[in-house]
């Protein structure tokens, strides 16, 4: 006889409760459209009834702007009256928060109606509505993320950041050079510690390497074959490697570009697919002869216009593109090659994969994903060609085509068709209503730069 499942999940929350018996408080959490955490903290003895009976938060919270205010114009805020929603736990995610002073553990949450079904508007149910059009097919996704950010001062300069004190020697850095491990050794203490603490909340981080811009770093995840579960890293990644850095009197940033005149933090994605024997059907000696692979790259590359506002969600994530930084600006692939969008890793036969190298750090990683993975599907089914791959410096070859503001990005989204195959046309409305809200915003604010043009001069 099976355990229900709700059983089976109290027996998940009295295992943790007995492990650690310290533990006073669990924060409840779920991530937006901006992929900011959200919800709640409750004590220790109301978590059985979390399990047994989820907790109510309201449905406008996936109607929030980057500033926390709900956005009318999406339909989930007043004219429904804020109604609530119910969000449940998701499985295998309770874990101990090794930065907390009071100990504490955290639960990721997902959101659904009243009746039991998924809500449309939880990123987390955007994508797994896009996997399953894989499962369909009998196909498995593979998925690992590389997340770049910035440890910066607590204080900031007129508003704006600045790289921290070493602890080691005190001094501002300075450095460009990429991989330099003397600059790991800056700040190995915070590194090590983030190391330490996604291990024990079973997040795979594998490595972190110093990247092109002072206090620059990148974490590197490892792949698993749960796409859903992937993003979960991600987002939690973000959140440990935000906190553990203040434990350590610093502060982090995974804006798209912080700095004008340094690089700026990406969010790549590795994807392969696996058969029903767990064959990686992008495995080959010759990754232009794979018909997959090629049809999977020609979806990608056919969508990424369309998927734009997704990958680069936010005013500032268009400041980061650009030649010098390595962030591709045209729909482009080729083999071993890091000027293009779409690097195919080609190392080992069976280790084929795809690199998508275009979205921020700033990027909702559900949402990422699922315009990703809707393209590769696309690509499967109706076996797009991408093209040959290019070769050398895909900048000299290809000129700027992908949009390279929100206006635009937005517009492709609203427009897509073959996206709206995929993620809920109801859902894409709410997204660009937020994102047209803020845009409004931002375009309505007058920055100081024009001032200093303008004040005195006309």
């Amino acid at each position: 006889m099976s355990v229900p499942p709700r059983a089976v999940q109290l027996n998940e929350a009295n295992a943790f409760l007995k492990k650690h018996p310290e533990v006073l408080f669990v924060d409840l959490l779920i991530a937006d459209m901006n992929g900011v955490v959200r919800g709640k903290r409750i004590e220790r003895a109301s978590l059985h009834k979390v399990y047994e009976r989820g907790i109510n938060l309201p449905a406008s919270l996936f109607a929030l702007d980057i500033n926390g205010s709900t956005v009318e114009s999406t339909g989930l805020g007043l004219d429904i009256g804020d109604a609530d929603r119910i969000c449940y736990p998701i499985p295998n995610t309770l874990c101990y928060e090794p930065w907390q002073k009071r100990p504490t553990a955290q639960l990721l949450m997902t959101m659904h109606e009243l009746e039991g079904q998924p809500f449309f508007a939880d990123p987390r149910e955007v994508l797994r509505q896009v996997v399953e059009k894989f499962d369909e097919l009998g196909l498995t996704i593979c998925a690992a993320f590389e997340l770049e950010f910035y440890l910066i001062d607590q204080a900031n300069v007129n508003g704006r950041p600045q790289p921290p004190l070493s602890p080691l020697s005190g001094k501002r850095p300075h450095s460009t050079q990429v991989y330099l491990i003397d600059d790991l050794d800056e700040y190995a203490e915070c590194l090590q510690d983030i190391l330490e603490g996604a291990k024990e909340q079973g997040i795979p981080a594998d490595a972190i390497v110093k990247e092109s811009a002072p206090a620059q770093f990148e974490v590197n995840l490892h792949h698993v074959a749960d796409p859903i579960k992937a993003c979960d890293y991600a987002l939690l990644l973000k959140r440990l490697v935000k906190n553990i850095a203040y434990d350590h009197e610093m502060d982090t940033t995974f804006m798209a570009k912080p700095y004008p005149n340094q690089a700026g933090n990406g969010l790549h994605v590795h994807i392969s697919i696996l058969d029903k024997d767990g064959n990686n059907i992008f495995a080959c000696e010759d990754p232009e002869q794979n018909d997959a692979l090629r049809h999977a790259i020609g979806g990608v590359l056919e969508t990424m216009p369309a998927s734009m506002a997704f990958l680069c969600p936010n005013v500032n994530s268009y400041r980061r593109f650009g030649a010098q930084y390595y962030v591709p600006n045209s729909p482009s692939w080729g083999i071993d090659n890091r000027t293009v969008a779409l690097r195919v890793p080609n190392d080992t036969a069976d280790a084929v994969r795809i690199e998508h190298r275009v979205a921020g750090a700033d990027a909702n990683p559900y949402l990422l994903l699922s315009a990703v993975l809707a393209g590769v599907h696309h690509g499967l089914t109706n076996k797009i060609e991408p093209g040959p791959p290019v070769e050398g410096n895909s900048y000299e070859q290809n000129e700027q085509s992908l949009p390279n503001n929100l206006r635009d990005a937005l517009r492709e989204l609203d427009d897509s068709e073959i996206l709206a195959r995929y993620i809920d046309p109801k859902y894409i409305d709410i997204f660009v209503a937020c994102k047209e809200s803020e845009l409004a915003e931002f375009e309505n604010s007058i920055s100081d730069l024009e001032y200093n043009w303008y004040l005195h001069t006309v």
